[in-house]
């Protein structure tokens, strides 16, 4: 049990770190993608890749019973969050919307309760609503200068991905997690495929190289692999306790874009990254 446990952990920790870089390939792509183009062709990549996986390892189709359950992951992880997030993206710095990451582990641990049936302690939610109250306090003090819009576009997309995540996890415990991230994908396949190709720009002459590594790294990245590891890391360590190390993902994520980017990334972000990151601990230890 100790082993599955730390396995979890582990590759949850491997799905936080790929995560991390999804918002600033994001918005790079956006500088030459539109939102809708980029959303719906990440989805199309990786769901050309994930129907091939599933072929070549000839794997049984989902039972009935489950296509709500693809369908509402598919709605949080393959369209919601990536779309609203691009949407954002086109007015604010990645730095400044990696912030609102750190209400994501909170979200998921709320819909792991509500769609999985986990039950933590009550000192767990101290941690995670700790955690979270020093993002939407940074945000509340105009440590994130953007409209009112823009911030709901970040808070809805992050309550849409902590659905799709316990939802997606749920279903990984009898499905297998990287077959539910291939036949989300799949299931999205035709509504996706055909606004890719009606939202395709007419010319990519203006598409620069890192607007094309940004795309590749949301399609195969972010939009698959991250998601092998992480719903795998979720069944094995719970839903609740491993979401907190997104926790994590905002600090990487600031440093991925000041490294990679060049984005300014102020004191009093870290200091509030940091502090959200030191309630993993607590959350863990109290998750079960």
């Amino acid at each position: 049990m100790i082993e599955k446990t730390t396995s979890g952990w582990i590759n949850g920790f491997i799905g936080v770190t790929i995560f991390a870089g999804s918002l600033p390939a994001t918005r790079v792509a956006v500088a030459d993608f539109s939102p809708s183009f980029l959303t719906c062709a990440r989805a199309t990549i990786a769901a050309l890749l994930g129907l091939a996986l599933l072929l070549a390892l000839q794997q049984p189709r989902p039972k009935l019973t489950d296509v709500p359950a693809l369908i509402v992951t598919a709605l949080g992880v393959v369209v919601g969050f990536p779309l609203l997030t691009a949407l954002a993206l086109q007015h604010i710095t990645s730095a400044h919307s990696i912030v609102f990451l750190g209400m994501l582990p909170l979200c998921t641990a709320i819909f792991a309760v509500l769609r999985a049936g986990e039950r933590p302690r009550p000192a767990f939610w101290l941690f995670s609503v700790v955690g979270a109250a020093f993002v939407v306090g940074y945000a509340a003090m105009g440590g994130i200068k953007a409209s009112l819009q823009v911030d709901l576009l970040m808070l809805a997309a992050v309550i849409v991905c902590g659905l799709g995540y316990a939802e997606g996890a749920r279903l990984s415990r009898t499905l297998g997690g990287w077959q539910v991230i291939c036949w989300a994908l799949v299931l999205s396949l035709p509504v996706m495929l055909p606004i890719t190709l009606l939202t395709m720009p007419s010319s990519f002459s203006h598409v620069g190289m890192p607007a094309w590594i940004g795309l590749g790294y949301v399609s195969l990245f972010s939009m698959l692999i991250g998601f092998v590891f992480w719903y795998r890391g979720l069944v094995q360590g719970g839903i609740a306790a491993v979401g907190q190390l997104q926790l994590f993902q905002p600090f990487m994520g600031l440093g991925l874009a000041a490294l990679l980017l060049h984005e300014k990334v102020s004191w009093v972000m870290l200091v509030v990254t940091l502090a959200a990151v030191g309630c993993v601990a607590g959350a863990k230890k109290y998750a079960t």
